[in-house]
C-alpha cells in the first residue's frame, strides 16, 4: 500500500462530499446519490488500507 492510495481515497472522500452538497443545492438528486457512492467507495478503500496497516505491522513487513 502506498501513500498515493491514501492520498487518493481521501481526495475520492472530498470530492464525493462536494459532489453530495452540490446535488442538495441544485435539488439533483442523481449529483447527490453519486457523491454519497464516492464516499462510500473511499470509505471501503480506506478500511483495505487499515486492514493492509495491520497485516503489514503484525508481519513486520
Amino acid at each position: 500500500m502506498s501513500i498515493e492510495d491514501k492520498g487518493r481515497h481521501a481526495a475520492d472522500d472530498a470530492i464525493g462530499k462536494g459532489k453530495e452538497a452540490a446535488g442538495k443545492a441544485t435539488d439533483n438528486e442523481k449529483l447527490e446519490n453519486e457523491g454519497k457512492a464516492d464516499q462510500v467507495g473511499a470509505k471501503v478503500g480506506k478500511a483495505g488500507d487499515a486492514i493492509k496497516d495491520a497485516f503489514h505491522k503484525a508481519t513486520d513487513h
